[in-house]
């Protein structure tokens, strides 16, 4: 058996101890023992430290002669991965202090529903527009992907619809219900997000995922898209639904940013803001999640810029589908899914927070 033989044996044996642990991400790098994290917590694998050689070793087990190229380029490269056990997998490969290491998160393919996963049901209503931008955002490991992937599986199971994915790696792989998939890759099938948008406009797609917002130009591309007629799904990391709002419009050059509050307030229809919160026991993690909708009056702060206005008008949305960050964190305490103190590290404002669950314990809500 050849060297990268051996080490993507045990890569493999490695992924599969990750699965068995319920681990989200697996980290490999030289003269150190593998590190799972399981629930949030980080965990060491109990076998012996694995060599800088090894580890570099099953990173270029996993490219091929391209990849590997782009790798010693660039010094950083992603690519999806199915193990031997048919389990997926996004992997980053990257360099420390001139060693190779591997970032590895496992992507469970088995597809939940809203309720399984926690999430607001109104979230199910974006599954069913028929046009416009809806962004699903948060820092990296929040659960972005996740969601994105229960959307598109709610359309791939209600509608009769062609759905377009552009991916770098591709993550979930959905497989034809009512509706038709295509999943694009980002190196492998196409060559950039934005070309991979604008062509995207000729394959005849209903919706298309674009898996990030990376630059501007994919900006101008997915709203484009939005414009003619199409759902378009996609990520930002952006901490809140106000701050995604601004960080869109202020991509744009000072003087594109006036056409552009018009595009994104006419376009955008819902930004879904959300972090993972361990539970009281921490036997998992659960989401808190800020919905906007994009009303007629939150359209017309976009456009006047008012943006930090649109926070009240979440406030007072609930009948409308929305929910700030505060609100929801009441709900998952109030609810025991999760503590009060876990929710006030990470609330918007622990005075408010407070003042909203005394409130809400008044009202018996």
């Amino acid at each position: 058996m050849s060297r990268h033989a051996k080490e993507k044996q045990l890569f493999n044996q490695l992924l599969a101890q990750c699965v068995k642990e319920g681990a989200s991400d697996l980290h490999l790098s030289g003269n150190r023992g593998a590190v799972l994290r399981v629930r949030g917590e980080l965990k060491s694998v109990d076998i012996q430290p694995i060599s800088k050689e090894s580890v570099e070793a099953m990173a270029y087990s996993l490219m091929n002669e391209r990849q590997k190229k782009e790798f010693d380029t660039c010094q950083s490269f992603d690519l999806g991965y199915s193990s031997t056990q048919g389990e997926r997998f996004r992997i980053n490969c990257y360099r420390e202090m001139g060693r190779v290491a591997i970032a590895v998160r496992h992507l469970d393919q088995n597809m939940f529903d809203l309720e399984q996963l926690s999430l607001p049901p109104q979230i199910r209503e974006l599954a069913h527009l028929p046009s416009g931008l809806v962004l699903v955002t948060g820092a990296t490991g929040s659960g972005k992907s996740t969601t994105l992937a229960t959307l598109i599986n709610e359309i791939n199971i209600n509608r009769n619809c062609h759905i377009l994915t552009i991916e770098d790696p591709v993550e979930f792989i959905h497989t034809d219900e009512r509706s038709m998939v295509h999943h694009r890759e980002l190196y492998t099938d196409v060559p950039d997000f934005p070309g991979a948008v604008r062509s995207a406009l000729r394959e005849d797609p209903d919706v298309i995922m674009v898996g990030e917002m990376r630059d501007l130009e994919t900006m101008r591309a997915a709203l484009t898209a939005a414009e003619t007629g199409h759902l378009v799904l996609s990520t930002l990391h952006t901490d809140d639904a106000v701050g995604t709002v601004e960080r869109f419009v202020g991509s744009f050059p000072g003087d594109e940013q006036s056409q552009a509050r018009h595009r994104i307030a006419m376009c955008l229809r819902a930004v879904v803001s959300q972090a993972l919160l361990p539970s009281p026991d921490g036997s998992r993690l659960v989401p808190a999640v800020e919905i906007l909708m994009v009303t007629l009056a939150v359209s017309n702060l976009i456009v006047t810029g008012k943006t930090k206005q649109i926070y009240s008008a979440m406030e007072s949305g609930a009948g409308l589908g929305m929910q700030t960050r505060d609100q929801s964190l009441v709900g998952l305490v109030k609810k025991r899914k999760v503590n009060r103190e876990t929710a006030r590290s990470i609330c918007r404002d622990v005075a408010a927070f407070d003042q909203l669950f005394q409130l809400s314990t008044v009202r018996g809500a």
